[in-house]
C-alpha cells in the first residue's frame, strides 16, 4: 500500500496585476457580498493563462490552475519548467508562505522549505542564533537543535564565521548555512528551490548527496526544483513539467525531461538579424558511407556523416559552426568549420560522425552562420538521433559516466 505523504488537490493561485493585494475597494466588497450570500467569488471565473510573455487583456492571472499530484514517502520529485511556469508558486504554498485560492493541500509531518537564500535569517544575529532560530521555526526543540548543531555548522563550511552576524555573509555562505539546518534538523519533507545555484560546485555535489541521503537512507521526501537537468536527473526519482501554471506532465524522471527539452526547443523563436539578408542554414541530415539518407536510429558501428546545407548570400566573413549536444542539452563535441566561405550560393559541408565512440542515447544537433559576433541565423531544433547500443564497458561491467568512449588502451608503466 503507498505511503501518501503530500497529497495535491486542484490548487490554483491567482494574482491581480499592477497592484499590491487582491483588489480594488469595490473588487473587495463585491467579493464580501457574494460570499454573505452564499455565492462563488466572482473573480474566479476571470483571468487568463499565466504566459509572461504577452500583454493580456485582464486584470487578473492565474499564477497555477488546477495542480493535483501525489508525493510518497521517501520519493524525490523534480518540478521542472521554465522561469515563470509557476514553480515557486507552487512550493510557497506548500511552504505556507502564501495560501492558495482554491484547492486543498493534505499533507503528514513536518515540511522544512529552502526558498531563497537567507529566507528566515536575522540579518543582526550570528549564523549560530539563527541555527537557532530557524530550528524554532520549524518546530525543534533547543535540546533536539543542540544535538545536531556541530553537524551542522562543519557541513555548511562557516565554523570560522559562526558567530558573526549573517548580514556580514555572502549569499552563498547564507544557503550553505540555512540548507544545513533544514536537512540536518530531519524534516518529514524537504522542500528546495534553485537555491543550490548560488552555491560553488563542491557545495552543490555535497548538497545533492545530502538530499540523497535523507531520500534513500531515511526514508524522507524532497521536493526539488532546478533548471539544472543533470542535477535532476541525478536526485529525483518523478517528475512534474509545469507549462504556464498547468502541469503539462508527469511521470519518471527520465521522460519528464524529455519531454520538457523536446518542449522547449519546439517553442524557440529563431533570431534571424540578416546582416546580408539571406545568409541561413538550410537543412540538416544525416547520411551513410554510400550518401544515402539514413533513419535517425543508427547503429554504434556504422559509419554515419552529418551534413548541413547552407545559403549563403554574402560570404564575408561568415563563419560556421555546430555542436553535438546530450539529451540534456549538456554540448558533446564541438565542429567548428574554420575557412571562411569563398563561394556564395548553396554551401554543402560533410562531417563524420564518431558514433563508435557516443555512448547509447539520444543526441541534438545544433548549427549556426555567425559574423563577428552576429548570429544571421542559430538552429537547435533541426535534427536529433539515437545511438543504439548499451552504456556499458563490457570488460569492467559498471556504468560509465560522460558521453564519449575513448579507444586508448591503458598502459601501465611501473615508476
Amino acid at each position: 500500500m503507498k505511503d501518501i505523504i503530500l497529497k495535491v488537490e486542484n490548487i490554483s493561485k491567482q494574482y491581480r496585476l499592477g497592484t499590491i493585494g487582491t483588489g480594488t475597494i469595490s473588487h473587495d466588497l463585491n467579493r464580501w457580498w457574494h460570499r454573505m450570500r452564499g455565492k462563488e467569488d466572482p473573480y474566479l471565473k476571470i483571468g487568463e493563462t499565466n504566459d509572461r510573455a504577452t500583454k493580456g487583456k485582464s486584470q487578473y492571472a492565474w499564477a497555477l490552475k488546477d495542480i493535483s499530484f501525489e508525493v510518497e514517502r521517501g520519493e524525490v520529485l523534480g518540478i521542472i519548467g521554465k522561469n515563470g511556469a509557476g514553480k515557486s508558486t507552487l512550493l510557497k504554498i506548500l511552504s505556507k508562505v502564501t495560501g492558495p485560492t482554491t484547492g486543498e493541500i493534505k499533507t503528514k509531518g513536518r515540511i522544512a522549505s529552502l526558498l531563497e537564500v537567507g529566507t528566515g535569517f536575522h540579518p543582526e544575529m550570528t549564523g549560530k542564533e539563527n541555527v537557532f532560530l530557524n530550528g524554532a521555526i520549524l518546530g525543534m526543540t533547543k535540546a533536539e537543535i543542540n544535538s545536531k548543531l556541530y553537524e551542522i555548522i562543519e557541513f555548511s563550511g562557516c565554523q570560522r564565521y559562526i558567530d558573526t552576524p549573517v548580514k556580514r555573509y555572502s549569499s552563498g555562505m547564507k544557503v550553505r548555512l540555512a540548507f544545513a539546518v533544514a536537512a540536518f534538523l530531519e524534516p518529514d519533507i524537504l522542500v528546495v528551490d534553485e537555491v543550490l545555484a548560488v552555491g560553488d560546485a563542491e557545495f552543490q555535489k555535497k548538497a545533492i548527496g545530502k538530499m540523497q541521503d535523507i531520500s534513500k537512507g531515511d526514508g524522507r521526501t524532497v521536493l526539488f526544483v532546478s533548471h539544472n537537468m543533470a542535477a535532476v536527473k541525478d536526485l529525483c526519482t518523478r517528475g512534474v513539467v509545469l507549462v504556464d501554471g498547468k502541469i503539462d506532465f508527469q511521470g519518471n524522471v527520465d521522460s519528464c525531461i524529455d519531454f520538457y527539452l523536446k518542449n522547449e526547443k519546439a517553442q524557440k523563436i529563431y533570431n534571424k538579424k540578416g546582416h546580408c539578408n539571406s545568409n541561413y542554414v538550410a537543412r540538416v541530415f544525416i547520411t551513410d558511407d554510400l550518401g544515402d539518407e539514413v533513419e535517425r536510429a543508427i547503429q554504434r558501428s556504422e559509419k554515419i556523416y552529418l551534413n548541413f546545407e547552407l545559403y549563403i548570400n554574402d560570404a564575408t566573413d561568415v563563419y560556421f559552426g555546430s555542436t553535438l549536444l546530450s539529451n540534456l542539452n549538456d554540448p558533446i563535441i564541438s565542429l567548428p568549420f574554420d575557412n571562411k566561405f569563398i563561394n556564395t550560393g548553396f554551401v554543402h559541408i560533410k562531417i563524420l560522425l564518431p558514433t563508435k565512440n557516443l555512448k547509447g542515447g539520444e543526441y541534438f544537433v545544433e548549427a549556426a552562420l555567425w559574423n563577428k559576433g552576429e548570429v544571421f541565423d542559430r538552429k537547435d531544433d533541426f535534427i536529433s538521433f539515437v545511438i543504439i547500443g548499451d552504456t556499458v564497458i563490457e570488460k569492467s561491467g559498471e556504468n560509465i559516466k560522460g558521453y564519449l568512449i575513448s579507444d586508448e588502451v591503458w598502459k601501465i608503466k611501473s615508476i
